[in-house]
């Protein structure tokens, strides 16, 4: 079993910057891909970034691409989200996840996801 929690949200002005952290514990290892989703208010929930265990391949939505970026340190079994450039489009409640690699699904895909996190709220005034 695995558990998610996410730090970090909050609130921030258009332009500004702000860093989410995903704190693993239980059975996390080289198995898992670690992803961030983000949904928000009536939206669907979107692929934003994701990380392979060693750190090497990471993967981007189109809309966070150049603005986001994602790293993992497997010491502290924790994922980050570094956010930059932030706009009003990207509030939301920011989600943490976790896919096994012997799932043989897209990384995009939020159904590909084995573990979530509770999320947390991202907002961005204008």
């Amino acid at each position: 079993q695995v558990q998610l929690v996410e730090s970090g949200g909050g609130l921030v002005q258009a332009g500004g910057s702000l860093s989410l952290s995903c704190a693993a514990s239980g059975s996390i290892s080289s198995n898992y891909l670690m992803g961030w989703f983000r949904q928000g208010p009536g939206k669907e929930r979107d692929f934003v970034a994701a990380i392979d265990w060693t750190g090497t391949n990471t993967y981007y939505g189109d809309v966070v691409k150049g603005r986001f970026t994602i790293s993992r340190d497997n010491a502290k079994n924790t994922v980050y989200l570094q956010m930059n450039s932030l706009t009003p489009g990207d509030t939301a409640a920011y989600y943490c996840a976790a896919k096994s690699i012997y799932r043989r699904a897209p990384y995009y895909q939020r159904e590909s996801y084995n573990y979530w996190g509770q999320g947390t709220q991202v907002t961005v005034s204008s």
